[in-house]
Parts: structure tokens; sequence; C-alpha cells
């Protein structure tokens, strides 16, 4: 999955199309992202203990990674990922429009 947490998305695709955010959450195997402030669900939570507050929560729920597409800070907007190696030998992901690193 070329796609890492923390990394910044806009959604391309769904009812939430053209929001942005970070990603909280990847699960590779299910090819799913959560990203945080998008396809929110609310949640009806039951009190369990005393520390515990029930009510209605907002929840973050999975999106798929087709979904999205990574901004890249230096052409601000949505890219696509490609791969390069530096001297080291290091695999490094860069912009497929500009060429810098992600």
């Amino acid at each position: 999955m070329k796609l890492r947490s923390g990394d910044s998305v806009r959604v391309m695709a769904g009812k939430d199309a053209g929001r942005e955010g970070k990603i909280a959450r990847v699960m590779p195997d299910k090819g799913k992202i959560i990203v945080e402030g998008v396809n929110t669900a609310r949640k009806h939570q039951r009190a369990t203990g005393q520390t515990m507050q029930g009510g209605i929560i907002d929840k973050d729920m999975p999106i798929d990674v087709s979904n999205v597409m990574i901004l890249c800070a230096s052409c601000d907007g949505p890219t696509r990922v490609g791969y390069r190696f530096d001297n080291d030998g290091n695999k490094l992901r860069v912009c497929r429009r500009c060429g810098e690193d992600l």
C-alpha cells in the first residue's frame, strides 16, 4: 500500500468527495484507511463502568484506499505516488506530477 498514516489525502469519490484530512489508521489487509473527519457515522454508545460515558458519539469509519489521493505539498494538489532510490539504496516515495519527495 502506497499510503501511510499521517499522510494528507483528498477524497475523490463517494459522499465525502472533495474533503481533505490526515490518515489516522491504515488497514492494508482490507485495503481501507481511516481519515480524520471523513466518513463519520453516529454511534449510540452504552455507558460501561463508572468512567465510560454513554451517549451518541461520532466515529470515523473506514474508506476504501482507491477513493483517495495523496496531496503533494509542493504542487498543491492530489497526485499519484511513484518511487525512486537514493544514493544509499533507500526507497523513497515521490510525487508523479513534480518529482518532489513525499
